[in-house]
């Protein structure tokens, strides 16, 4: 949604993996419109997929990004097939690149995309973008050849994060671990190279959103679910099933607050909505399991006759059924470990009726949390802390949920897609010309943007 936006203001290029897996690695693209966007596409091979997508993208770079050490992956194999894979991506959009583009690189499935792209030639300005966070130095070094990943990087001429605390975690990094210099406009020098970071917080195309939940699809959506709900509050949860979601943490939260106020019962339900993702992935497949049971021994516990406290649901829902089922939830329990931003959260409030807004719970390990202070902050690793926040926006006054709800709206509407897009454009167009190509010294895809 936010690089559609992007993508149509620039008439610009996405280029990325087609989600399609081959035989054999051919490089060869297609070429389509879709919704007025051009989408260029290559296919990657089996080995391809199990090692760099599934391998050092999912099970080595995002664990640890979000701190789970405990689940991080090093085999050598993934190292490879990163860089096999980022290699690959270049000398398939090469050939798309004009002298006066630029490349805007999406997340850390390319982190090494611009010294691929260096070493063939490539001079135009480069720009990365990490969505998720950016973990702090003790963590990342745990990394082997950390220092090769951050010298790839860069090669990019600006890197941007999401918030102040993932920039400051690099420029940490660059520091005390690179021995290198940061300095106030955020021009980075270590390891023989020369670049700029920031953070450009990440927003919602707010009058697309709006226009999504004055649909027909969100008002039949909303109505199913109130008339479902029958007089209860809706507690609501939007996310893919990730271990950074915190969703078996906020099941024992839940858990916690039907224990503790049995006055509730009956009054309110959960309704979580977690999307399948990365099923080939072990520690998603465990961590299934894990909410099967959670929430199986819940109702088992919790349920009457007419009663069922916890809809657990692992189907997507299009953009504008969710509008609906945000507006009809009397409290959005945004409740991730780490986070990038994390854009549910600003989707609940924009979603929000002005003269009866619901509640937002929102985890302080967030990206949004530094943006979103009048939503109720809590720790997620605290069952009690989340209970109680449930329990307090469940009962808060009109008066005060309005007050919140128009400070949350303001922010959201001063921090669109837009605002993020046009910054980091910018900074990249400000950026200093790029240096001649480093000789290479070692060796996602979600997306890059050659953007006229």
């Amino acid at each position: 949604m936010a690089l559609g936006a992007a993508l149509r203001e620039f008439s610009g290029v996405w280029f990325g993996w087609s989600g399609q897996t081959v035989d054999s690695y051919t490089g060869q693209l297609r070429v389509e419109r879709h919704a007025g966007i051009t989408i260029a596409t290559v296919d990657l091979d089996e080995q391809d997929r199990n090692e760099y997508y599934n391998g050092y993208a999912n099970r080595t770079l995002w664990p640890l990004f979000h701190y789970r050490t405990d689940l991080t992956a090093y085999e050598r194999s993934f190292d490879a097939g990163y860089q096999r894979g980022n290699a690959r991506f270049a000398q398939a959009l090469a050939p798309l690149i004009q002298p006066d583009d630029f490349i805007w690189v999406q997340d850390y499935h390319l982190a090494l995309l611009a010294r691929e792209l260096r070493a063939l030639g490539v001079r135009n300005r480069i720009g990365f973008f990490l969505h998720i966070p950016w973990p702090g130095r003790r963590t990342f070094t745990t990394l082997p050849r950390h220092r090769e990943l951050v010298t790839a990087l860069l090669d990019y001429d600006l890197i941007g994060f999401q918030a102040e605390d993932f920039r400051d975690a690099f420029a940490d990094y660059i520091v005390q671990t690179a021995k290198g210099s940061v300095a106030a406009d955020g021009s980075v020098r270590a390891l023989g190279r020369a670049s700029r970071i920031g953070a450009f917080p990440i927003g919602l195309d707010v009058e697309a959103f709006e226009a999504a939940t004055r649909s027909e699809a969100a008002a039949e959506t909303a109505a199913r679910l109130a008339a479902s709900a029958a007089g209860r509050q809706v507690i609501l949860g939007v996310d893919r099933l990730d271990y950074s979601k915190g969703l078996e943490e906020r099941f024992l939260a839940y858990e916690q607050l039907l224990a503790d106020h049995p006055e509730l019962h009956e009054k309110l339900f959960l309704l979580q909505i977690a999307t399948l993702s990365r099923e080939e992935v072990e520690a998603y497949k465990d961590l299934r399991a894990r909410l099967d049971t959670v929430s199986g021994r819940i109702n088992g516990a919790f349920a009457t006759m007419d009663w069922v406290p916890l809809r657990y649901v692992n189907r997507a829902y299009r953009r504008d059924e969710l509008a609906g089922m945000y507006r009809a939830a009397a409290l959005g329990l945004v409740t991730p470990l780490r986070d990038g931003m994390n854009l549910v959260a600003k989707e609940y409030v924009a979603a929000q009726d002005p003269d009866d807004p619901g509640v937002l719970v929102l985890s302080e390990f967030a990206g949004a949390a530094a943006q979103l202070r009048a939503a109720l902050i809590v720790n997620p690793m605290s069952r009690e802390d989340v209970a109680e926040a449930i329990r307090r926006g469940l009962a808060m006054p009109l008066m005060e949920r309005k007050s919140r709800w128009r400070d949350l709206m303001a922010e959201v509407r001063r921090t669109p897609v837009e605002a993020w897009r046009d910054a980091f454009v910018a900074a990249l167009r400000e950026a200093p010309a790029p240096a001649t190509p480093p000789r290479v010294a070692v060796g996602d895809t979600r997306s890059t943007a050659p953007t006229a």
